[in-house]
């Protein structure tokens, strides 16, 4: 008999304010039973994120259980209804460190930026262990490491959280999770900043600690591959209702409620490109100069040492040369750390590179513009054509500034022709644009759900009109159904102003659906480049391969099906 360790009874969260009163979870109910796998998923703003954070009392202020029971069952049968805790106990604090731990979904605001990697894993040690020793905290912090396949963890464990890529921040926020083996591990989109390959690799740690410890995962997701991998039984949100919840099978081969339909009929859609796209021809006989010129490009860092001991280095872009035309959607693939961010960042002049060429082309000037060595100066114009949308909108969005001031701060600062009135007329352009209502331009940040921020990053982007736009995994925080409204918005953007995209991303679907070409980065080396239909469906080398057989599948095949009824 399955034994009942978590029971969610008729919960509901709100978040007041001055105008309004947002109901963001409404009457949910489930249970979660010790060793199974319950997917919550939903479009962004479902209330996923927020019924989690009710679960682990970390509601954002003014966030509020209104009411409902949440009651955890120890192994000792004693019921703790969590909804009636204090946030700031130190029985609420006890139980998150001992019973129930969090997999965020933004690591970079989980993590401390002036604290190593090595120390905030061993302060979650000393909470465990009290009276841990500094040499056992030590090697414990290694062996987490190492248990969430971090590379390198004797050097990493050294870093700062602004050091690491964004997969390698998830996996110390997952280290950080499992250290005290928890009786519930809820992961919160734990996946989203991870390439197939590594996202591969969490999921079956996840499936081995399950089964060693026979812990419960709540896990919120927006992929149904990895529902469709990880999952006993999936529970659907929308708009903070609980419209359908039942056994994986159930829900994939059978879902009765319409949006659980709309929902797979959308991942479907990602398999092929965008119907709103129009695919880029390059005629060799009569081609464009390319707006960007990329040649023996690479970025090399100075590893951290001790004082007296030979300087390393490391080459995390070696020798890439890539051309871009106007018009065109470039994306770039590879794993977590094989050095797709730092291309873009130098192509930017954000992460200036080591040696090469960066060659950008100003279409309506003609003028020719070395970006290597480019001195970058105080509201430079350039830089309303050549943008950047950041991998983490959290981070990359001031708390203090509404979304409307947010949106408009690249006009203040690098279209200074432009009126007052102009400016105002533009962001409202461009929030309908992105899907973003008129009354949210007086919110901030915080008030927003993941997928929500990443909009306002994208609008800020775009808003400038530029000719060149790199998306640094723009998407990845994007349920399904958004994600190919997103894309779709992007196309008819690109459509409009012909303006050109490169697409960092670790999703093949997004490829699939977005570029028209793209190159495949390992270990900082360019190891195949052509089409999409080249290189996704006929690749040639073996790394390729290799990451379009880890991309996992909405589906449940026969045997699968069968192994979960048992």
């Amino acid at each position: 008999m399955k034994q009942r360790i978590l029971q969610v009874k008729d919960l509901n969260v709100s978040f007041p304010t001055s105008t309004e009163h947002f109901h963001a979870v409404k009457g949910v109910s489930f249970d979660l039973y010790r060793g199974e796998t319950l997917s919550v998923i939903g479009e962004s703003g479902s209330g996923k994120s927020v019924t989690s954070s009710a679960i682990m009392q970390l509601l954002d202020k003014p966030g509020r259980i209104d009411s409902g029971e949440i009651l955890y069952q120890n192994e000792q049968g004693q019921i703790i209804d969590i909804a009636q805790m204090d946030p700031r106990s130190k029985e609420m604090r006890y139980m998150r460190c001992f019973n129930i731990s969090l997999v965020s979904q933004e690591p970079m605001a989980a993590l401390s930026p002036v604290h190593t990697v090595g120390d905030q894993i061993k302060e979650v040690l000393c909470l465990v262990e009290p009276n841990i020793t500094k040499e056992r905290a030590h090697t414990r912090t290694l062996e987490l490491l190492y248990q969430v396949q971090m590379p390198e963890p004797e050097s990493l464990i050294n870093k700062y959280s602004f050091e690491l890529s964004g997969g390698q921040r998830q996996r110390v926020v997952i280290a950080m999770a499992i250290a005290s083996n928890p009786d519930i591990l809820i992961a919160d989109e734990p996946t989203t900043a991870l390439d197939v390959t590594t996202q591969a690799e969490i999921l079956d740690l996840f499936a081995e600690l399950q089964q060693q410890f026979g812990m419960a995962i709540l896990f919120i997701t927006h992929d149904l591959g990895v529902v469709a991998q990880i999952s006993d039984r999936v529970a659907v949100m929308e708009k903070g209702v609980l419209v359908e919840c039942g056994e994986v099978r159930q829900i994939f081969e059978n879902p009765q409620h319409p949006y659980t339909c709309k929902l797979m009929e959308a991942t479907r859609a990602l398999e092929k490109p965008s119907k709103v796209k129009v695919p880029f021809a390059l005629d060799v006989n009569n081609a464009p100069r390319p707006i960007l010129d990329l040649s023996g490009v690479s970025k090399i860092f100075e590893k951290p040492s001790k004082m007296f001991q030979k300087k390393r280095f490391m080459t995390a872009v070696d020798n890439a040369s890539l051309t871009l035309y106007p018009g065109e959607s470039l994306g770039i693939v590879g794993e977590s750390g094989s050095g797709k961010s730092t291309l873009g960042r130098a192509i930017l002049g954000m992460s200036p590179a080591s040696t090469g060429s960066i060659q950008y082309v100003d279409e309506d000037s003609g003028r020719e513009i070395e970006l290597s060595d480019y001195k970058r100066q105080k509201r430079d114009p350039l830089f309303a054509d050549l943008r950047l949308i950041f991998q983490d909108p959290w981070s990359s969005l001031n708390p203090r500034m509404t979304v409307f001031d947010i949106i408009e701060e690249p006009l203040l600062k690098l279209r200074t022709e432009m009126s007052k009135k102009q400016r105002e007329e533009r962001v409202r352009n461009i929030m309908k644009w992105v899907g973003l209502p008129p009354e949210f331009s007086s919110r901030y940040p915080h008030a927003f759900s993941g997928g929500q921020r990443q909009r306002i990053v994208i609008a800020r982007a775009l808003v400038t009109i530029p000719k060149v736009v790199i998306a640094d995994e723009a998407t990845a925080a994007l349920d399904v159904s958004l994600r190919s409204q997103v894309l779709d918005l992007l196309i008819e953007f690109q459509n409009t102003y012909g303006t050109a995209f490169i697409l960092i991303t670790h999703d093949i679907a997004t490829v699939k659906y977005f570029c028209d070409r793209v190159l495949v980065l390992q270990h900082g080396h360019i190891v195949e480049q052509g089409s999409v239909e080249q290189v996704i469906f006929n690749p040639q080398q073996a790394y390729t391969k290799q990451l379009i057989a880890a991309v996992p599948v909405a589906e449940l095949p026969p045997e699968e099906a069968a192994k979960k009824i048992a």
